[in-house]
């Protein structure tokens, strides 16, 4: 064989110090692509990581209706689906039939109070010129923006469909999917990846659990305040108040940012029927909120993830703009899911720690 076959090739690096360079840069090259890959395929990520989330609100709900009813996981779960289509159905009949007149007029309305708040702060000189038309216009092309990971309604749609089928797939049998992720795992740390994906997924399932207390909670007492209680004081009932106590429902979900979206349209639709229903509205506004925020919300965080209000604002901002609102609709679960490994690998890593500490040294 020619002596040229032996001599080193020009990939070769015969310098150790070299070759660990080529090594680090290999490694963060790998890791700019990783990232690039993940900014590039955000749509389909953010699908399937919604698919999870609903796969642990409906494990979550499979394994609660077991307490009461001791069948089989598969009926129980079947249970859990189909009445999460009925609710799904009955949402959109309800707003279908008898909701979509009161957007009409909710919409107007929210127009028309700007518009007065914008002739007011322009007469009052703190807004010279005020141009409502352009500010909205402004508004709503950069929520265009923010929001076009999902592109259209039938795209919103398509997502959601996306999602549903998805995270009944991933609850019909999760441990699956689990050995599938602990396969590319090292042996040596599969059972401690066993035991933090069971601990997110446990911590996972109370927080929406009482997220969706919350919700219920939210939309049925501002329905009941803004349509009943006012009328023990002698005050008029607040208009659309179906449409708003669904509209703080649904927005109690998306912590901070929700609250102040549901807040802004009570109190819009209350100053349209007068002061005095106005200020009903915002004494409303902010007894729900209170209430919320000093009773459910310590109560709720006392059996999951207890999140700082300024890391899940943070959370969302980023998300929001980065992914669009699939991005912020999910920024709660996964800044809960990334905290709670932390804290289990934190956890694990003082207890191998201290292990170690209390070993006796070896003998000479």
């Amino acid at each position: 064989m020619a002596e040229q076959d032996y001599q080193p090739g020009p990939t070769e690096i015969s310098d150790p110090r070299l070759r660990f360079e080529v090594q680090r840069a290999g490694i963060w090259i790998g890791m700019l692509v990783l990232v690039a890959l993940t900014v590039v395929l955000a749509a389909p990520l953010l699908l399937i990581i919604g698919g999870m989330v609903f796969a642990v609100l409906l494990d979550g709900g499979t394994r609660l209706l077991g307490r009461w009813l001791p069948i089989a996981r598969g009926f129980r779960l079947a249970i859990v689906i189909l009445a999460a289509v009925a609710f799904l159905i009955w949402t959109f009949y309800y707003a279908g039939t008898q909701l979509v007149g009161q957007f009409a007029e909710l919409r107007d309305t929210v127009m028309m109070q700007a518009n007065r708040l914008f002739e007011w702060l322009g007469t009052s000189g703190l807004m010279p010129e005020a141009d409502f038309s352009a500010l909205s216009g402004q508004v709503f092309s950069s929520i265009g923006r923010v929001t076009s990971v999902l592109g259209s309604a039938i795209g919103a749609l398509t997502a959601g469909v996306m999602i549903f089928v998805i995270g009944i797939f991933i609850a019909i049998e999760p441990k699956i999917y689990d050995r599938g992720v602990a396969w590319m795992v090292p042996i040596r740390h599969r059972s401690k990846f066993f035991e933090i994906s069971d601990r997110v997924g446990y911590a996972l399932r109370r927080l929406l659990a009482g997220r969706i207390l919350g919700m219920a909670i939210e939309g049925i007492f501002t329905y009941v305040m803004l349509a009943y209680v006012g009328t023990w004081f002698g005050l008029d009932p607040v208009p659309l108040a179906a449409m708003l106590g669904l509209l703080t429902g649904l927005l109690a979900f998306i912590p901070n940012i929700g609250a102040i979206i549901s807040g802004v349209l009570m109190v819009a639709v209350g100053f349209s029927a007068g002061t005095e229903t106005g200020f009903w509205a915002i004494f409303v506004y902010f007894f729900v909120q209170n209430f919320d925020g000093y009773v459910i919300i310590p109560l709720i965080a006392k059996k999951t993830v207890d999140l700082a209000p300024a890391l899940v604002l943070a959370a969302q901002l980023i998300f929001g703009t980065l992914f669009g609102f699939l991005g912020l609709l999910l920024a709660d679960p996964i800044v809960a899911a990334i905290k709670t490994t932390l804290e289990e690998i934190s956890a694990r890593r003082k207890g191998e720690g201290s292990e170690g500490a209390e070993a006796p040294a070896p003998a000479d």
